[in-house]
């Protein structure tokens, strides 16, 4: 039982005299991690659209579902492995593509995808990692040759550097790819703003581009819009630097960085994203392919129409749309859409194994983890997203076990009580999901 052997480590430490690296509380994490961070890494991380209703409703949305704990089952804790896209992982979590991870730390995806490979859950590489995607899929199968890495696409207005991305995806060894449908444009991040901090003008979240061939190819292509012509400030020498160090990693010099950042900037959004371009994405690629960043379930239903092989419930974590519903609440109505078809994966707001739990008992197959594993990468490293994985293991665990659940095949909306307001569009509840427990999955 891994709940119980964390708790007993973090508890004969303290007769030492010892605390925890990484705190367990997800309030301390944070508060922690912000100490260690630069503030324009801390807010990148920590800030979302608006005035961040979105962020605090996915919080919200989480403390108002109330679990409901069957006593006397006489229970052993479940197993926690589950088998998703061809592959068993140890427990249904997985951490969630964020990008310029090299914001926390300097082995960035390396440290994460590590930690996550020990403990046999799926690591999901961003667009915009600070690591070649080649690089990720090799540190973490050095320790877990069975490692699911999964690659996150942001589908560029340059069609030869995504069909480039996907080829790389595959021959990686890739577990599948996950198309996110939320960030075609950049949403309005007040942190970042107020900081006029944009880590990708720095060469910052861009290896898997600059080590791209198609991008390469096409950067001495003209472009249109005027050029970017500054005057000399300490403050822009100062990012030059920076650009030319980043270069030098990848082998290039100061002026194609400079091209290569303006061509990031103009190829990155793409808001005439369709269902037809998902349509060609599932014909382009064998991987399995996940439509991130769905909340609607007509949106989800269409996505299995179309043969995808997973839907991602997701407002990426009150980063694009502030005043989004909560992805918890969207999460019942698209479970219902999808039918059984596809397995539904749910990130924006999970801080606690408890949290995981509800989730779960909604219907998620799976559920990732975000902003917390980055502030436990800042604090430290690989060891401290490990840390962080095995409190959050422990937690899920014993959750489970004190709630009487005997497998996660038996979990269900029946371990729930609602206290959450319906969601804003027309349509019936999922049977059994009721302010008061329905009749169990199982005697």
């Amino acid at each position: 039982m891994i709940g119980r052997q964390v708790q007993q480590a973090i508890y004969l430490k303290g007769l030492l005299g010892e605390r925890p690296r990484v705190p367990v509380r997800p309030e301390g994490l944070e508060e922690a991690a912000k100490r260690r961070m630069s503030p324009e890494a801390f807010a990148y991380v920590a800030g979302g659209a608006g005035v961040e209703w979105t962020m605090a409703e996915n919080r919200e949305a989480f403390r108002r579902l109330r679990l409901l704990p069957k006593m006397l089952r006489g229970a052993k804790p479940p197993a926690l492995d589950v088998r998703l896209f061809g592959r068993t992982w140890q427990a249904p979590l997985f951490l969630a593509p964020i990008g310029v991870l090299e914001l926390a730390h300097p082995l960035a995806e390396l440290a994460a995808a590590r930690a996550a490979a020990k403990r046999g859950l799926p690591f999901m590489v961003s667009n915009q990692a600070s690591y070649p995607l080649e690089r990720v899929v090799e540190a973490a199968k050095a320790v877990n040759p069975e490692a699911a890495v999964f690659f996150q696409l942001y589908h560029s207005t340059d069609p030869e550097v995504v069909k480039s991305f996907l080829r790389r995806a595959e021959a990686a060894g890739c577990s599948g790819v996950v198309l996110t449908l939320d960030t075609v444009q950049l949403g309005w991040r007040p942190r970042d703003l107020d900081l006029g901090h944009l880590p990708f003008l720095k060469g910052q979240g861009l290896a898997i581009y600059l080590t791209d061939p198609a991008f390469l190819k096409a950067l001495d292509e003209p472009l249109e819009g005027p050029a970017f012509r500054p005057r000399p400030t300490p403050a822009l020498l100062k990012n030059l630097l920076a650009l030319r160090r980043a270069g030098r990693r990848f082998g290039l010099s100061l002026s194609r960085m400079q091209k290569a950042v303006r061509r990031f900037v103009a190829t990155y959004s793409y808001p005439e994203l369709s269902w037809d371009d998902v349509a060609r994405l599932r014909e382009a690629t064998s991987l399995p392919l996940i439509l991130k960043g769905v909340l609607r379930p007509e949106d989800a239903a269409q996505g299995v129409a179309l043969g995808v092989d997973g839907i991602y419930v997701s407002n990426h974590g009150g980063r694009q749309v502030d005043g989004s519903l909560a992805a918890l609440h969207a999460l019942p109505q698209v479970v219902q859409a999808v039918g059984g078809k596809v397995p539904v994966l749910l990130d924006s707001g999970v801080r606690t194994g408890a949290d995981a739990v509800k989730a779960l008992a909604l219907g998620a197959r799976a559920v990732g983890l975000g902003r917390p594993y980055v502030y436990a990468l800042a604090l430290g490293g690989e060891e401290g997203v490990g840390a962080f994985l095995d409190h959050f293991l422990a937690e899920l665990e014993l959750t489970l076990a004190l709630s009487g659940v005997g497998s996660l095949e038996e979990l269900g909306p029946h371990f729930l009580a609602k206290e959450n307001p319906r969601p804003s569009w027309d349509g019936e509840e999922p049977k059994g999901f009721a302010p008061t427990p329905g009749p169990p999955r199982s005697p």
